[in-house]
């Protein structure tokens, strides 16, 4: 799947962004439901609530907080599923989250596996 980016909650909506879908558990301080211009929330594909404390976007824990969000999205098969459903019936699919970092942010990990994780898994016969 090429066709999904990500993209900061606090910044401006575009046309560009497609179809905007939230991935964090809880609603973004300060941004309200209009300015967040949302078609979908998911809070089931996002991160524990557990492994979310224990990161707590401690970049020096980024490596190990990725590999255990990929292991949480391989048994959450079903919010995966939905949210590969959802991105593949739009042109254009923008998961938002709220963490100040571009880079070491859970949603930068989901684009990275619904990229490149799930058509590994779709040859072991995921379907």
């Amino acid at each position: 799947m090429d066709n999904i980016s990500i993209k900061r909650i606090y910044d401006e909506p575009s046309p560009q962004d497609g179809y905007r879908i939230l991935v964090d558990r809880l609603w973004p301080r300060g941004v309200s439901k209009e300015r967040a211009a949302l078609d979908l929330w998911m809070k089931s594909i996002a991160p524990s609530p557990e492994l979310r404390r224990w990161f707590g976007h401690d970049p020096e824990r980024f490596d190990e907080f990725a590999e255990q969000y990929r292991r949480e999205l391989d048994v959450n098969a079903e919010a995966v599923d939905e949210l590969e459903r959802v991105c593949s019936q739009h042109d254009a699919a923008t998961l938002l989250y709220a963490a100040k970092d571009p880079i070491v942010n859970h949603a930068a990990v989901l684009r990275d596996y619904l990229e490149n994780d799930l058509p590994r898994q779709a040859n072991d016969g995921r379907e």
